[in-house]
């Protein structure tokens, strides 16, 4: 993991909303598409993230009264990101370090997918379990 990079970690198109979507259609697209969390965008630009704890803690048992506001009073803003061409061992230490379970990934500051530590993991286990085989 020392080497290896992001982009071995097959990550995943990120499913974007804008800023001004509403939770209800947040909430619907991560069930739609399950997904631990969706990128808000403004323009090109990544303007936050909204993931299942930030659902779990910042919704809670309200939910259903806060379904008509839009994300962005509920997302994390300006989260971290990782650039395609990182090293698998940074984008550990960040998560950690940061305590994020989903990081968005840019290739040359432009959104081009998303990564979770069940990927970081997965792709760790299915190292180790190589280079025990061989």
């Amino acid at each position: 993991i020392l080497r290896d990079r992001v982009y071995q970690l097959s990550p995943r198109r990120a499913i974007t909303v804008t800023a001004d979507a509403n939770v209800g259609d947040v909430l619907q697209l991560l069930v739609k598409h399950n997904v631990g969390c969706v990128v808000v965008t403004r323009g090109d630009e990544v303007a936050g993230i909204f993931t299942e704890r930030d659902a779990l803690l910042r919704l809670n048992i309200e939910f259903e009264t806060l379904l008509d506001r839009p994300i962005s009073e509920f997302m994390t803003p300006n989260p971290a990101t990782l650039e395609i061409t990182d090293k698998v061992a940074y984008a550990l230490q960040k998560m950690d370090v940061g305590g994020y379970r989903h990081i968005p990934v840019l290739t040359d500051g432009r959104l081009t997918g998303v990564i979770s530590l069940r990927d970081v993991l997965r792709y760790i286990s299915d190292q180790f379990l190589a280079q025990t085989v061989a």
